[in-house]
């Protein structure tokens, strides 16, 4: 069997009287494996804007795996609590991430930093190879919790964990 004749991909054919060995995909063909994204939950749009909202709750199980995510993929430019000071920026990279906690991503709706995170902006690369759309989604939670711990102020504390941190 090693040893019949075949063509290599893109090898030219004398069989055929377009001289091409691929053959062209007959119309519709459908790839195997191909899904229909969801607007809201893969792409972060509603309606074809930035959703304005999350797909699901933000459980203590999503931002425990936000924290996670981020811990590994955020950290070396936007640092442990989203400043945009981390490792990578302290030893050089060329353009200092945004802070998180500027009014403008304060303000800047989860399907924003979707877009982001996924399409990458300005020197942030594209993660969406690395972070699924599930685990996208919570990064933004963690990133939302962090932009709160930041700016809480001690009547944002409920009053039995107030008791507890006194």
């Amino acid at each position: 069997m090693a040893d019949q004749p075949r063509y290599d991909p893109l090898q030219e054919s004398e069989f055929y009287p377009d001289r091409l060995s691929a053959r062209p995909l007959p119309e519709g063909v459908v790839s195997r494996d191909f899904q229909i994204p969801d607007e809201f939950r893969d792409l972060g749009l509603i309606g074809g804007k930035p959703a304005d909202r999350f797909p699901d709750p933000l459980t203590m199980d999503v931002l425990n795996r936000g924290q996670d995510r981020y811990n590994i993929y955020c950290t070396p430019c936007h640092d442990y609590l989203g400043t945009g000071n981390g490792m990578a920026v302290q030893r050089g990279f060329r353009s200092k991430p945004p802070s998180f906690h500027s009014e403008e991503l304060r303000a800047a709706s989860p399907g924003q930093f979707f877009d982001v995170i996924t399409n990458g902006f300005a020197a942030m690369p594209s993660y969406a190879r690395q972070l699924s759309a599930q685990d996208r989604w919570a990064v933004i939670g963690y990133i939302r919790a962090l932009q709160l711990s930041q700016s809480a102020a001690t009547g944002d504390v409920p009053a039995d964990i107030l008791g507890r941190l006194q």
